[in-house]
């Protein structure tokens, strides 16, 4: 078919406990976030923004999340919660996704969820296409609105992903797929 087709049909996360340096420059980030705009935004509403969160920035959150954690053990087990912050931690870039609602706006709020879930995509593709790998994640952290505060984020604001970004010289496996035959149908 073309390269982009090839590559769309092979496309795989890299796990965000790999990643090293390099990762990217802060003009390669400006360009990512160019890329990752460029989604379906009905009404062009951008429901959604992007935050860097340094690595000094993210040792000292970890910080507070682990005295939040033990405040708030909801149902994760505190051993997962730590392999999340720990992960939190590994790349060497990692960019939020932040999806936020425009209320009383004619689009549906699922469809601006959705436009941020599209920009997260994007973000991994660009990576990719730039020559990086990433992985896409959440956590306890991310749904904890304590936890949200110290990240930034405003009334009405969730993360749709936090992207972990950085280079990976460790061969990508991949998962089972569906068959075609299982997800698809036509009416």
């Amino acid at each position: 078919m073309n390269e982009l087709v090839d590559y769309l049909r092979s496309r795989r996360s890299s796990l965000a406990m790999t990643l090293v340096e390099p990762a990217p420059s802060e003009a390669e980030i400006q360009i990512l976030i160019e890329i990752a705009s460029r989604v379906p935004d009905h009404k062009k509403l951008q429901p959604w923004r992007f935050v860097e969160y340094g690595n000094e920035a993210r040792v000292e959150l970890v910080k507070k999340f682990q005295q939040l954690s033990d405040e708030e053990a909801g149902s994760s087990p505190l051993e997962k919660r730590q392999v999340e912050l720990e992960r939190f931690l590994s790349a060497p870039l990692v960019i939020g996704v932040i999806s936020k609602t425009i209320e009383n706006s004619a689009v549906p709020d699922y469809e601006q969820v959705l436009s941020a879930g599209a920009a997260t995509m994007l973000m991994l593709v660009a990576c990719n296409a730039m020559g990086y790998e990433a992985q896409w994640l959440t956590g306890w952290f991310t749904r904890s609105r304590k936890a949200t505060e110290l990240l930034g984020l405003n009334k009405g604001e969730q993360i749709a992903g936090m992207v972990h970004i950085g280079s990976n010289h460790i061969a990508k496996t991949d998962r089972t797929r569906p068959e075609i035959s299982d997800i698809f149908s036509k009416f």
